[in-house]
């Protein structure tokens, strides 16, 4: 699965249950709460906690695809948490960029556990400072807080199916300066993504994962 169809698949959700790449600098965002543990860059690439993500990754995507796993989202999130007391955040350097991907997309998907998506988010936002992580997926972890709480989203990333196709989970804060706010998180524009979004919710209403 590429990076722009997770993307996209990480901003699709439903009422209920709303879910809620990569050039410099961190986007313009509302702050969260500080984080309670170091973003960490050792020198050497950790091989295997590397491996540890993609494939927990690929055991979420899985999930999601239609193919139940042994694990379930909380038991993502309580290893994640496990590998952020042990290592910081997981940045570039150290898992490399699908590692990264990996990690935020599990947090991303840790909508049972607020408390710890907060805390992922103003990690996120460190690494994104240090050019450690990517300002796409902060953009999209920004807006899924913000679901989570009701409360107006900043990127639009954060979209739901219905009838008529794809439509935000909570309306678009200063909806006329999201272009540039998306632009400088290097995410394509509004119309593109609701259109490649408009194509995965025609897949999902014929049952295609």
């Amino acid at each position: 699965m590429s990076l722009v169809t997770l993307m996209a698949l990480a901003g699709c959700g439903t009422s209920s249950n709303p879910t809620v790449d990569p050039p410099t600098g961190a986007p313009t965002a509302p702050t969260g709460a500080a984080p309670s543990a170091a973003v960490r860059s050792p020198a050497a690439f950790d091989k295997a906690l590397h491996d540890e993500l993609v494939a927990m990754l690929d055991r979420d995507q899985a999930d999601r695809g239609g193919t139940p796993q042994t694990e379930s989202d909380q038991a993502r999130t309580a290893r994640l948490k496990d590998i952020i007391s042990t290592h910081g955040w997981p940045t570039f350097a150290q898992v490399g960029e699908d590692g990264a991907n990996a990690a935020w997309a599990i947090a991303q998907h840790s909508d049972l556990d607020p408390a710890f998506q907060l805390e992922a988010l103003g990690l996120l936002r460190t690494a994104v400072a240090s050019r450690q992580a990517s300002p796409g997926n902060l953009a999209y972890l920004e807006d899924r807080v913000a679901v989570g709480k009701g409360e107006p989203q900043v990127y639009g990333t954060q979209v739901q199916c219905g009838p008529d196709g794809p439509s935000p989970t909570t309306p678009i804060a200063d909806e006329p300066g999201v272009e540039r706010r998306r632009a400088e998180a290097g995410l394509p524009t509004l119309a593109s993504y609701l259109a490649e979004m408009t194509t995965i919710c025609a897949q999902d209403n014929q049952g295609t994962p």
